[in-house]
């Protein structure tokens, strides 16, 4: 029971004390009832917020990661509340880096209002509760690149390749979305071998990076196969978390970014490609199940493996003698710091891939979207 000598700060310290060390929902509603009754403790409420958010930053999150697993675990309303909570905090935080600002500027919008206090006081309790729970994650660092070997030159190239990307996206003809596709491979491809031999001219003082990558539900295991497919072939490595589904990809800067980039298009490219196999079948008449979809997406990303590693070994035959070493190098970084995250990684095995037509039209569309061959360096 409250007392009229209570602060904003006791009440809030009452509410959080009944209501995020218990997982009932009856001691939920004691801490929001506590909060609902006292307006008073509203900023207190927010300022701890703040502070949950710069500890779960201390544990390795980052922006993007916390409006995901947010997402996968509550509802719309507890996302805006987050996000509030995240722009809150960067007002006085640290500059973290590009990506970090970049997660930044595309957080959701903060919530409504809300007249009923009581209910509001209930979404923040349990969005404090997930934040507070989380465990630490690998911590990421983020590596800014020391030079660029014309300058402008790395903005002008991911423009091109975003652009090149996006049409592959958007046509509805399978040819046309290959050419552009590997197109953009080639322009990757070129960037990272021009940013490998700029490293033998003048070493990078730099250790590879790392960042994640959402790996959503439904098929994450085949996205998360697909992932791995398109890190290896632009010279980094990817570990799936699947139980807060991301994979953390280390890499070089620019190959991070080809990752990031072919990555999120080919995926856009299966969905629609199983969209259209699935539109097919219905009008032959036979219903397409899960597994039907499970299949598509596990045979794409096998293909697009394949497909890639054949892209991979052709480019070692494309490199000059002089760069080989700096390139193997570099590989060795990778795997390293690879290593030092993730002493400790197994494998997976895909399950759910039962349906033989699923499976032929993911390997059929993958092979639409297959990529040419790396080209040689002038």
């Amino acid at each position: 029971m409250s007392s009229t000598d209570d602060t904003p700060s006791d009440t809030v310290e009452r509410a959080f004390r009944a209501a995020l060390h218990d997982s009932a929902d009856a001691a939920l509603d004691t801490g929001a009832s506590l909060l609902a009754a006292d307006p008073a403790t509203d900023a207190e409420v927010t300022r701890r917020g703040v502070e949950f958010v710069a500890a779960l930053w201390r544990r390795g999150w980052q922006p993007a990661d916390a409006v995901r697993i947010v997402r996968r675990e509550l509802d719309a309303v507890h996302v805006g509340l987050a996000a509030a909570l995240i722009r809150a905090q960067a007002r006085d935080d640290r500059a973290r880096g590009r990506r970090w600002t970049e997660q930044l500027a595309e957080l959701p919008a903060d919530p409504p209002g809300s007249a009923d206090r009581f209910s509001h006081a209930v979404a923040v309790l349990e969005l404090y509760r997930l934040l507070t729970r989380l465990p630490a994650l690998e911590p990421l660092q983020e590596r800014e690149p020391h030079r660029s070997f014309r300058p402008g030159t790395h903005t002008r190239m991911l423009t091109r390749i975003r652009a090149l990307l996006a049409k592959a996206e958007a046509t509805g003809f399978p040819q046309e979305a290959e050419a552009l596709t590997a197109k953009a491979q080639e322009l990757m491809a070129r960037h990272s071998l021009d940013e490998a031999l700029l490293d033998a001219e003048a070493p990078d003082p730099d250790a590879p990076g790392a960042c994640r990558i959402g790996v959503e539900p439904p098929y994450e295991q085949a996205k998360a196969v697909l992932l791995d497919a398109v890190a290896a072939a632009n010279h980094c490595r990817a570990v799936w978390n699947e139980r807060f589904a991301f994979s953390t990809v280390v890499g070089f800067e620019a190959d991070l970014e080809a990752v990031e980039l072919l990555h999120t298009s080919l995926l856009v490219q299966a969905q629609s490609a199983m969209a259209k196999a699935e539109a097919a079948q219905r009008a032959g008449g036979r219903k397409r199940t899960k597994t039907f979809r499970q299949s598509f997406l596990a045979a794409y990303a096998h293909r697009i493996g394949v497909r890639l590693g054949e892209i991979a070994a052709t480019a070692g035959t494309a490199v000059d003698d002089a760069l080989l070493p700096v390139l193997a190098t570099r590989e060795v970084a990778v795997t390293a710091a690879t290593d030092r995250m993730f002493p400790q990684t197994v494998s997976t095995r895909l399950r759910g891939v039962t349906d033989e037509t699923g499976w032929t039209e993911g390997a059929e569309a993958a092979d639409r979207a297959r990529m040419r061959s790396r080209p040689r360096l002038p």
